[in-house]
């Protein structure tokens, strides 16, 4: 039966109040439409923070045009290359031959050897059941000087093990080898945005004379093998807990989890862990927690009682946020997530009980289309696919928290709310641009 999917659609299936919404999965999985708003990374993105490498991708051509659009927006098209998969090989199972000459072809043809080549399979290399193992073990034979990375371009994996963005955190440091362990060096792992210099955390490992390394601030390729010498390695996003534990077994390198989050005792708790581990003595942190609650009480005296909306992509605790949001007088009127993690647990029954009525939409879902973009009156939106879905032009363009963290990042965001919510912006302009932040590879 043919179905009209013009005009507006209602909203059933795509949006449900919170407290009538399952946890952890509140829609169902079907149709996926994917909104125009490119700011969070990819995994070409990704890739490039290893400095000096070079990226091969092995798939169809039509799989190749998203990745080749990122790399040429990047200007970094002198590190990319392709190897497109045809027919042919299908027919004539020769998957393994075509990486292997493929990849050499590209390496020989390059002006210079790159230190370290990402080579990306796709999802038919699975279903050809494709020997990897044969494939690198030739590569590193013929070139003993290049470490290569097996990266994955595979998205039928998603709801299968590791995510792929699991796998390209992780596979982000593979190259890095046992090294004497400098007691005096930490790293920061997993981020594509550095932590900004003026937060608790960053404060506590220099002020006590510790080198920070982190795949964001390395320079040259040196620096980056370099990280395998630090004594501990500190993630703040979910998608980097298998690389933490993964580099733990590999290198010997204590693994602290110290999320990203905007809860006063939670992030307490995180700095003092940091303290603890470093011999430094806990504090209670309360200049910090008073300078967040009167920057939270500055932005709530700006943006008053209009409807501020949250997305996923802006930070990864989105019911963690509104619920600080709401615990301090501002209007949360909707969040735009697909599903919930483990973490948004104890917020999610917050939200339930205090905020029952607030809307939780989803974003790929194929009527988010078609629902109504407009804004009735002035909302604030925080993230960029909020700013698409709600068609606000007031709107704080983060992605993954956007480097602010602790009590600290809790001032800045709020000043950022302020700043948002006085001054529009071009939305279709700065949605669009890709990998929001990704300058910093330049």
């Amino acid at each position: 039966m043919l179905v009209n999917v013009s005009g507006h659609a209602n909203e059933k299936g795509a949006c449900i109040a919170i407290k009538d919404a399952a946890f952890p999965a509140p829609f169902v999985s079907g149709l996926e439409y994917n909104a125009p708003s490119r700011g969070t990374w990819n995994i070409v993105h990704v890739g490039m923070l290893i400095p000096k490498s070079h990226q091969i991708y092995v798939c169809a051509a039509n799989c190749l045009r998203g990745v080749v659009l990122t790399a040429a927006e990047m200007g970094t098209l002198d590190r990319f290359s392709t190897i497109a998969v045809q027919e042919n090989n299908v027919l004539e199972g020769n998957m393994e031959e075509l990486i292997i000459e493929g990849v050499s072809d590209i390496l020989e043809k390059l002006p210079q050897k790159p230190p370290a080549v990402l080579i990306f399979t796709a999802c038919i290399h699975h279903f050809m059941g494709c020997d990897f193992e044969l494939v690198y073990s030739e590569l590193r034979k013929r070139y003993s000087d290049v470490a290569f990375v097996d990266c994955y371009m595979d998205p039928i994996m998603r709801k299968s093990g590791l995510t792929p963005d699991q796998k390209m955190k992780r596979q982000l440091y593979d190259i890095l080898e046992p090294m004497e362990i400098n007691k005096k060096s930490i790293n920061i792992i997993g981020n594509n945005i550095p932590i900004d210099e003026s937060s608790e955390l960053i404060r506590i490992i220099r002020e006590n004379g510790y080198e920070l390394k982190d795949i964001t601030l390395c320079k040259t390729y040196n620096e980056y093998l370099k990280m395998a010498e630090s004594c501990v390695n500190i993630s703040c996003l979910p998608v980097v807990i298998p690389g933490g534990d993964y580099l733990q077994e590999k290198l010997g390198q204590k693994h602290l989890h110290l999320p990203l989050c905007y809860g006063f005792d939670e992030i307490t708790e995180n700095l003092n862990t940091l303290n603890e581990y470093l011999g430094l003595s806990k504090k209670q942190y309360k200049d910090e927690k008073l300078s967040a609650l009167n920057a939270l009480k500055e932005a709530k005296e700006v943006i008053g009682d209009a409807k501020i909306s949250i997305d996923y992509t802006a930070v990864p605790r989105p019911c963690e946020l509104a619920r600080l949001l709401v615990e301090n007088g501002f209007n949360v009127d909707r969040i735009y997530v697909d599903s919930f993690t483990e973490w948004d647990k104890t917020d999610f029954n917050w939200l339930v009980k205090n905020k029952p009525e607030m809307k939780v939409y989803a974003t790929v879902h194929a009527k988010m289309r078609l629902l109504n973009r407009k804004c009735d009156e002035k909302s604030l939106a925080i993230g960029q696919k909020a700013a698409y879905f709600t068609g606000s032009e007031y709107f704080v363009n983060i992605v993954e928290g956007g480097g602010m963290y602790g009590f600290d990042g809790i001032v800045k965001l709020a000043g950022l709310m302020k700043e948002a919510f006085t001054f529009q912006k071009d939305v279709r302009t700065l949605i669009q641009m890709k990998g929001l932040g990704c300058d910093c590879l330049l």
